[in-house]
């Protein structure tokens, strides 16, 4: 059956995209993961975490991420206690985020797959979040639905990040691409691929990763940057 790719905007105040922190360390990743990707799709769809046979369908597809606005890393130290034992010493934990980042983020399948997708995106079953509870979108998800290979689609959108990022840097800028590899290609593994949400049991398996620049327009590069300042130097002169 033919292939479609289904693009989504990753945007929000904060995100977290973490595949190698556990216990009282959740680190993020600097950009989104697969796993993190087909959970939200697998909330906009209704799936449940202990649902693994319809997950194990949605980890088929092919993914990929472009990175239009990288972020900051924010560091949130957090302690709690527990309210059956008062006295006890509390729990210290750390937990790392992105603050306002913009990712363009894509998966490719069969066509009858990917409308679905789009149309649970349109319509979500459960909330929708950016790696995290905490994490709400600020911005719609989908994006669109092409009828395109997965890195012809990332490369062919315009540059997603905020106006304020754009202003005063170059007519052109390089922008990273993180797609699943081909046979072919040169890869990192990661383990990024969901086989279990459940909470009793969480799985992931390995994926390779292509990692590649691609060049893309500024709309704003003619705009200069907005200085608060401005205005003082103006009345001094």
């Amino acid at each position: 059956m033919p292939s479609r790719t289904l693009l989504m905007t990753l945007a929000g105040p904060m995100q977290s995209w973490g595949t190698a922190g556990r216990f009282a360390r959740r680190t993020t990743d600097l950009a989104p993961s697969k796993s993190g990707v087909i959970g939200l799709l697998a909330a906009a769809k209704g799936i449940r975490r202990t649902e693994p046979e319809a997950l194990a369908e949605l980890a088929k597809l092919r993914f990929g991420v472009r990175i239009d606005q990288p972020g900051s890393l924010l560091r949130d130290y957090q302690t709690s206690h527990s309210l059956d034992e008062p006295h006890r010493d509390g729990t210290v934990a750390e937990r790392f985020y992105l603050e306002d980042a913009v990712f363009l983020a894509a998966v490719e399948g069969q066509d009858d797959v990917i409308d679905d997708l789009a149309e649970a995106l349109r319509r979500p079953y459960f909330q929708l979040f950016l790696g995290r509870r905490s994490c709400p979108p600020s911005q719609q998800v989908l994006l669109a639905s092409v009828s395109e290979p997965l890195e012809k689609a990332l490369k062919g959108r315009p540059w997603a990040a905020s106006k304020h990022h754009r202003r005063g840097r170059e007519t052109s800028v390089k922008l990273w691409m993180l797609c699943d590899a081909q046979p072919d290609e040169r890869s990192d593994t990661v383990q990024d691929v969901p086989l279990s949400f459940d909470p009793r049991y969480r799985r992931y398996g390995w994926r390779q990763v292509h990692r590649v620049s691609v060049e893309v327009a500024n709309p704003d590069a003619d705009k200069p940057r907005h200085d608060p300042f401005a205005l003082f130097d103006e009345l001094e002169g």
